[in-house]
């Protein structure tokens, strides 16, 4: 069983920055991918950033490029979201997930991740 615990998040003013952290129990961190995914009150849980194995390759929604930065510390089985600029639009509660195969593509689909972290808040004060 893989679990997934996120730390980081919180109130922040418009313009500040947080960084997010998912920490992954076992041996189930690699060689998979791993994602960050939001869900506002009310909308679809939506991609956000996404990073391979390797970290050699890392995907951004539009809405969030320039600003945020996923990383990942394999030897600690963490991923990392690092929020800058953030935007009250940014106010969500934030996910990280692993895909479901070590060689998933769509990356940006929520149909392509199996585990999840428990959510945690972002709130960007205007």
């Amino acid at each position: 069983q893989v679990q997934l615990v996120q730390s980081g998040g919180g109130l922040v003013q418009a313009g500040g920055s947080l960084r997010l952290s998912c920490t992954a129990s076992g041996r189930t961190f690699r060689p998979y991918s791993m994602g960050w995914f939001r869900q506002a009150p009310g909308k679809e849980r939506e991609f956000v950033a996404a990073i391979t194995w390797s970290g050699s390759r890392t995907y951004y929604a539009d809405s969030v490029k320039g600003r945020f930065t996923i990383s990942r510390d394999n030897a600690k089985n963490t991923v990392y979201l690092q929020m800058n600029s953030l935007k009250p639009e940014d106010t969500a509660v934030y996910y990280c997930a692993r895909t479901r195969y070590s060689d998933s593509a769509a990356l940006q689909s929520v149909d392509e991740y199996d585990y999840w972290g428990q959510g945690t808040q972002v709130t960007v004060s205007s």
